[in-house]
């Protein structure tokens, strides 16, 4: 799996069926490859909900997401598993098939949710518009690949 994180002062998602959106938080870009598993969606959970990347009173890099009261905005992105290597258009054969593409998603939502975080989804396999008003900007790539975080 392969997540691009935002640290957001505000993010929504929106088309037709949905319209959801988060104040202070991440935006997560959520790439499900051929191989990702479960163990990978449950490292990157982890990971993410216990990353210090929110600023604390002397302004370091030292407070997680639950410390101050954060929401996650999750949204399904296959495009970050593009093979650019030949040609000019991207190839997408790398991603997850979507039916099971989807479930991995879903079952790191809740994975995330496990840690007590408020968790907004985006639409699989639709388009729709996203609004991120980066914080920082940070902005930060996390992958897991055999239940590890690389």
């Amino acid at each position: 799996m392969r997540i691009v994180l935002q640290r957001v002062k505000k993010a929504s998602v929106t088309n037709e069926e949905i319209n959801n959106q988060i104040e202070q938080g991440y935006c997560l870009l959520v790439g499900v490859g051929q191989h990702s598993t479960q163990q990978d969606a449950d490292a990157l959970a982890k990971k993410i909900a216990n990353a210090r990347l929110f600023e604390d009173e002397n302004g370091k890099l030292n407070l997680n997401i639950s410390q101050v009261g954060g929401e996650i905005l999750s949204i399904s992105q296959f495009t970050l598993y593009a093979d650019v290597r030949k040609g000019n258009r991207p190839g997408f054969t790398n991603a997850m098939d979507p039916e099971a593409a989807n479930q991995l998603y879903e079952y790191f939502n809740d994975a995330l949710r496990s840690y007590d975080l408020n968790v907004l989804p985006g639409q699989f396999g639709t388009d729709m518009l996203v609004d991120i008003e980066n914080d920082g900007p940070v902005t930060i790539i996390y992958e897991s690949q055999d239940g590890k975080v690389i």
